[in-house]
């Protein structure tokens, strides 16, 4: 696979722009199905993966600065 020149870089960080656009502004399942194909379709399956996770990670940023941290269980109290 070689590296993806300049048009094919920018075609797909806009698919995945639109697609991102489309989750944050939870349209229907069906069009946001559609703009993951294209997405996929445009970007090597690398950096689909890459992109996924690092919205993952964000997502998991953004939540964590908002609502704080809290343990999954409660701690012990110490005597």
């Amino acid at each position: 696979m070689s590296f993806p020149n300049k048009q094919d870089r920018l075609t797909c960080w806009n698919h995945r722009d639109i697609y991102w656009k489309c989750l944050d502004e939870k349209k229907s399942d069906d069009l946001c199905k559609y703009c993951r194909k294209d997405y996929e379709k445009f970007c090597p399956s690398q950096w689909v993966k890459h992109f996924d996770r690092k919205r993952d990670y964000l997502n998991f940023k953004n939540r964590l600065e908002k609502e704080g941290y809290s343990p999954p269980f409660p701690e012990k109290e110490k005597l």
